[in-house]
Parts: C-alpha cells; sequence; structure tokens
C-alpha cells in the first residue's frame, strides 16, 4: 500500500510542468484577463474545515453522491465509501485546496449520470484494487493546473494557451475540463487494465491526451475538445 497521504498531489511531483516551450508573449483581452484572475484566485483558496461554507459544500457532495443515506459526520468512516483516504476529508485537501472540491461539486451537479457512474464503478472490467475516488479527483485537479500552467502570470505552453481562449468563450472551462479530464482517466484506466498502483501512470497517460486535444487547431470551445463526448456516452 501506498504511504497514507502519497496519494494527493504527490503523484505529480514527478512530473511536473518541466516541458514548456518557448513562446512569443501574447496578449489576453479583457475579458480573458478577467476571468484568468478570477481562476487564479480561486486557486489560492485552502480547504478549511472550519469554514462553515466549506462544510456545507463537503455535506452537498455528500448528498448529491449518496442522496438516500444520511452522513452522520464531517468526521466518520462513511467517507471512505466516496474514496476519501480515511473519515477526516479535509485532511486530503492539503495538496490542492478549495478548488478541488469545488470541481467535484460542479461535476456532481452538471453530469450526475456520468459522476455516480464513475463513483460506482459501474462500467468495464474493474481491478480488484480500484482507484479512490475522491482522492482521484483531487489528483485530476492539481494535474490539470500543472498541465495549463496556472501557476504562472500566463500560461506560457501551448495547452495552456489554448485554454485561455476556452475561458475567454465559458468562464466555467476549468470545471467543464475537470469533468472530461475525470472522464478520460477512468476510459485509460480501463484501457491500460490499470491497477491502484499504476493511478501515476494513467493520470499521465490521461495528461498527454488532453494536451494533444488541446493543441489541435479547430478547438474553440470546450464543447470541441473530442474528449467532451465522453460526458454523454
Amino acid at each position: 500500500m501506498v504511504g497514507p497521504r502519497s496519494w494527493v498531489g504527490g503523484l505529480f511531483h514527478r512530473s511536473s510542468n518541466k516541458r514548456h516551450v518557448k513562446f512569443i508573449d501574447y496578449s489576453l483581452s479583457p475579458i480573458q484577463e478577467q476571468r484568468l484572475q478570477r481562476l487564479q484566485e480561486r486557486l489560492q483558496v485552502p480547504f478549511d474545515e472550519t469554514h462553515l461554507d466549506h462544510q456545507e459544500a463537503l455535506k452537498t457532495l455528500w448528498r448529491a453522491a449518496f442522496p438516500n443515506i444520511a452522513l452522520k459526520g464531517l468526521i466518520s468512516d462513511q467517507w471512505k465509501d466516496m474514496g476519501w483516504q480515511g473519515p477526516n476529508p479535509s485532511t486530503d485537501f492539503r495538496g490542492c485546496g478549495f478548488i478541488s472540491l469545488e470541481n467535484l461539486l460542479f461535476f456532481a451537479r452538471t453530469y450526475p449520470e456520468s459522476f455516480h457512474r464513475l463513483l460506482f464503478k459501474r462500467e468495464g472490467i474493474r481491478a480488484a484494487w480500484e482507484y479512490p475516488f475522491a482522492v482521484a479527483g483531487i489528483n485530476v485537479s492539481f494535474m490539470l493546473i500543472q498541465m495549463l500552467d496556472l501557476s504562472s502570470v500566463k500560461p506560457r505552453c501551448l495547452p495552456g494557451i489554448n485554454f485561455i481562449k476556452l475561458l475567454g468563450e465559458d468562464e466555467g472551462a476549468f470545471d467543464e475540463l475537470f469533468c472530461i479530464a475525470f472522464e478520460m482517466m477512468d476510459a485509460q484506466w480501463l484501457a491500460m487494465h490499470a491497477s491502484y498502483m499504476e493511478f501515476n501512470e494513467v493520470l499521465q497517460a490521461t495528461r498527454t491526451q488532453l494536451e494533444r486535444e488541446l493543441s489541435l487547431e479547430d478547438v474553440n470551445r470546450i464543447q470541441d475538445l473530442p474528449g467532451y463526448n465522453l460526458l454523454y456516452p
């Protein structure tokens, strides 16, 4: 078994953004600049288990996942059924922050059938040792932040530059991309016949596929990404 916190964020310390290609500087439109700034502000918000809004967001996620099962508390072994590493989900957010919870909530609310299909591993020949759903979602968020170079003043990599164009068309582009990436990761998992210890390789393959799709010339909206169709099987 991997160490108790190695699933969160640490999986990508070996595959961080060191593959940047130098590009000529580019300008952002006012709407792109505004939306990028708001997205980057979201990235700076840590998950705070004492914050009532954050507590309520967690409870909302539980209700979306298990509408017919009452949650016993914010610290409960029930959380493991959603794929958290222990009885207190707040400890798993240290690798990414509140935005990863926002991503999961967006997925549950916007694509509930897809969300539940992945949560309950309803399709494909599954591994005996499956990936934990919720913590996998945190790692997907972490991967996207790195892949798109969102910690820079403005992205310097081609996928990140093209993402800014999508963000200019849809302020929810990052949340939408999270849903696509999660679906894509699960598809890679099945195609690779992967098991728990191979999650990092699966996520790297997902990143490579996303980078390829975000580099296509005819992608002008998030819906133009080939992977978007995974949300509607």
